[in-house]
């Protein structure tokens, strides 16, 4: 005897995939959030870290980097640069920072939201520097963390992708002033994986990867506040 599934349900799962097809950048996650974070004091130097998992991530293993300082968190798992890219207006410019940090690229290499190319991921950095730049805000460029492959999606070569994207990061962040946070060389291995001390599956840092990284994005910081 076959089962029938009652139209009202059908419609309900119909409603909710679309809903979520809608809202690919996942604009939705902060909005809340968003609205409840007062405008800067002028001499508030507030800073907006955007990114994915790595980024979302930071504040549940070490909270405090975040609660005492005028840091802002607007990391979504599993995003790509298109999806920040989309949400860069309302999680970042809306925001008014005087610095953003960017920290993006992995998962674009891993193919999460389908198949890419370097220049592809670069393109949608540099379209985040520009819309960052035209409204004042000072840019901070994050090195791709190492990866030797990724464990939901393998054979993607990683280990090669993601210091021929650092490298191309690095020479645009270069040439154009900007600052460049090198997380890749304190944090690999000779196999271009993650040192197994930072990590906890070979692409997410654990408590002390990130407390490695901390002192670097500080400084970082602190070097682009101070540019004229």
């Amino acid at each position: 005897m076959k089962k029938f599934i009652p139209l009202s349900i059908i419609v309900l799962l119909f409603m909710s995939n679309f809903s979520h097809a809608q809202d690919w950048a996942n604009l939705n996650r902060y909005q809340q959030e968003n609205t409840q974070l007062k405008t800067p004091n002028l001499d508030e130097n507030r800073v907006v870290f955007i990114g994915n998992s790595i980024t979302e991530a930071w504040r549940n293993y070490h909270p405090e980097f975040f609660e005492r300082k005028y840091y802002v968190n607007r990391g979504i798992s599993g995003q790509t640069t298109p999806q920040m890219l989309l949400r860069f207006r309302q999680d970042v410019i809306a925001l008014k920072p005087k610095v953003v940090v960017i920290l993006a690229g992995t998962n674009d290499i891993a193919e999460n939201t389908g198949p890419t190319t370097l220049e592809m991921i670069i393109d949608n950095i540099i379209s985040m520097t520009e819309i960052a730049k035209s409204n004042n805000i000072k840019v901070i460029i994050s090195s791709v963390l190492p990866a030797y492959d990724y464990p939901w999606k393998t054979g993607l070569k990683p280990n090669e992708k993601i210091p021929k994207l650092n490298k191309l990061l690095k020479e645009y962040a270069n040439k154009n002033r900007i600052v460049y946070i090198d997380y890749f060389t304190s944090m690999t291995n000779k196999k271009n994986g993650f040192k197994k001390e930072y990590t906890y599956d070979g692409v997410h840092p654990n408590k002390k990867g990130y407390l490695k990284m901390e002192p670097l994005v500080e400084k970082a910081i602190k070097k682009t506040l101070l540019q004229k």
